[in-house]
């Protein structure tokens, strides 16, 4: 045998071997319950600081136009404080969770905060759908019925699956409520991804010297990146949890996966988002400000 091939067989000795031992960590931490409880743990604090950072911000805002009522940017900041706290006070208690009977009782704890995450994000989507047709000096009346009648439709339909998933639990309803949450995702992907980008190119179309207009391009551009690609995220792992038992994220023993999927698809970005809009508002003049009706 000559050198270069004992030198491939020597790495292909060595990959295979680092495979078997990744594997091998992978199954013992997914099967330890102090690993299992250690990783819940990590995931209930990650949640509780983005819960508290959250309600600071609502605060702050408060205090500094206590004049105003339920704004769009308030109510955004109360949502990702009830789905951070909440989220974290299910992690807290997770194995408690996983023994709750009947069944559905742990989806409906699992998958409400994804809901709500969902109203809190598309909320953002109709703010900047809001600020682009008014900029065109187009009539948004019929933007904020639409908002409400889309996540209407979209919890009605889960509550009928979850109703129909508690009175005949069979495999193929829990695949069709992960397979219509996957739906869910994308369009709020999609959200994005039309009125985060058409914002975005009206900003870049205002003249150099505006004021403010490199700061608020920058944001429209960042938080679209970062929402865009969270829900993309969501939309994939949702429709592998839907048909492979080996990435299902409603058991215990997958805490690595958890791990993976929440930072990813709630933690990391509630957090980027929170911080890119961290600004606030103007104590007087503000014309951009709309309360919720």
């Amino acid at each position: 045998m000559d050198t270069a091939a004992a030198i491939d067989l020597t790495v292909a000795m060595l990959a295979v071997r680092l495979k078997n031992d990744a594997v091998g960590w992978w199954e013992e931490v997914n099967k330890s319950p102090l690993w299992q409880d250690l990783i819940f743990h990590v995931l209930s604090a990650l949640y509780g600081v983005v819960a508290v950072v959250a309600l600071v911000q609502l605060v702050r805002i408060q205090l500094r136009v206590p004049e105003y009522g339920w704004t769009t940017q308030k109510v955004f900041h109360f949502l990702n404080f009830l789905v951070n706290g909440f989220r974290c006070m299910v992690f807290v208690f997770r194995r408690d969770v996983q023994k709750m009977s009947p069944e559905i009782v742990q989806h409906i704890l699992l998958d409400m905060p994804s809901l709500a995450f969902f109203t809190t994000y598309a909320l953002l989507v109709l703010f900047w759908a809001e600020i682009y047709y008014q900029a065109r000096g187009v009539s948004t009346d019929g933007l904020r019925p639409s908002f409400f009648m889309i996540n209407g439709v979209v919890y009605i339909i889960q509550i009928l699956l979850w109703l129909i998933t508690w009175w005949k639990p069979v495999r193929f309803l829990i695949i069709l409520s992960k397979m219509f949450f996957a739906g869910v995702s994308m369009l709020a992907a999609l959200g994005f991804l039309v009125y985060g980008g058409r914002l975005f190119l009206m900003l870049k179309r205002f003249p150099v010297e505006s004021k403010g207009r490199r700061k608020k391009l920058q944001e429209v551009g960042y938080v679209t990146t970062v929402c865009f690609t969270c829900f993309i995220i969501r939309c994939i792992m949702m429709c592998f949890d839907a048909f492979d038992a080996t990435a299902d994220l409603d058991v215990l023993d997958h805490p690595i996966l958890n791990l993976i999927y929440y930072l990813l698809v709630e933690i990391l970005p509630s957090s980027l988002v929170l911080f890119i809009l961290r600004k606030l508002p103007p104590k007087r003049g503000i014309t951009q400000y709309h309360p919720i009706r």
